[in-house]
């Protein structure tokens, strides 16, 4: 059960699922287990060293408990966890206790900024291109991202709604299993920093209701932050009749948190 107060944010539920730091480390530690070539998560006294931390600090740490977590000592985490990028921007997002000290603050937000990146959304160019808020409800789109794609033409089209769960999705999006566990991972990452957004906890509800996300989100615990230059092949039979291959640019407009404008670029050959 959702409760909303009247600034329309969702109010801290038990029954919400949250993203929470001890589940991420638990799954983290189970990757550098396998990534090391074992069967089984380092322990939490192999992290502790790495880390040059009391095994007993790392131990309150997993276990939710309140630790001094200083950016000194989250590096050393994240280094005694091989994280990647996302995951370090992950773990910095709840150890600052939901906001990133890499984002501004959604308050103050340019509303002139925001109309000039929808013109040059909109502006016709040779490549599809869109712009998205932090929920990827679609803001803007080119006439060619309209071609390519004629669903984000209708009203309140939103990208991970359409790609989790429409069924033309799993026709064009090649190996969509995979595309849903990049786009389930940035709903983690999001969730993980806005855990009380009311939009983003309803496109939760909405997606997990798909007993294949609800599938992927139970067994992968991938955060991913956004998709930069990652390369994945369409069937669009009314752009190519053949299987094509494009890229995803992401560009994110400072003093827009949240804000993300994408060209797909096609690879050549």
């Amino acid at each position: 059960m959702a409760l909303v107060d009247p600034s329309g944010e969702m109010e801290t539920d038990s029954r919400l699922e949250e993203v929470r730091l001890p589940e991420l480390l638990r799954a983290w530690r189970a990757d550098a287990g396998e990534r090391a070539g074992r069967d089984k998560a380092l322990s939490q006294k192999e992290i502790a060293k790495r880390a040059e931390v009391s095994e007993r600090w790392y131990r309150s740490l997993e276990g939710g408990q309140p630790v001094s977590l200083t950016g000194d000592v989250l590096e050393r985490l994240a280094a005694a966890l091989a994280l990647g990028p996302d995951e370090r921007m992950v773990l910095y997002t709840q150890a600052y206790g939901g906001a990133t000290p890499l984002e501004p603050s959604i308050e103050g937000t340019d509303k002139g900024a925001l109309q000039a990146l929808i013109r040059l959304a909109e502006m016709p160019e040779k490549l599809p291109h869109y712009l998205t808020d932090h929920a990827w409800n679609v803001l803007a789109y080119n006439p060619m991202m309209l071609e390519w794609f004629p669903w984000v033409g209708r009203p309140s089209a939103n990208l991970m709604r359409w790609a989790l769960t429409s069924p033309e999705a799993r026709t064009q999006l090649v190996d969509w299993r995979r595309h849903a566990e990049v786009y389930l991972g940035q709903l983690r990452y999001a969730l993980a920093g806005r855990p009380n957004d009311l939009a983003l906890r309803e496109l939760q509800d909405e997606l997990l209701a798909v007993p294949a996300c609800r599938e992927i989100w139970d067994e992968d615990m991938c955060v991913v932050a956004y998709r930069q230059g990652h390369r994945f092949p369409l069937d669009l039979p009314h752009v190519r009749p053949e299987r094509f291959t494009v890229s995803s640019h992401v560009l994110l407009p400072a003093y827009l948190p949240g804000i993300r404008y994408v060209a797909l670029m096609p690879s050549e050959g």
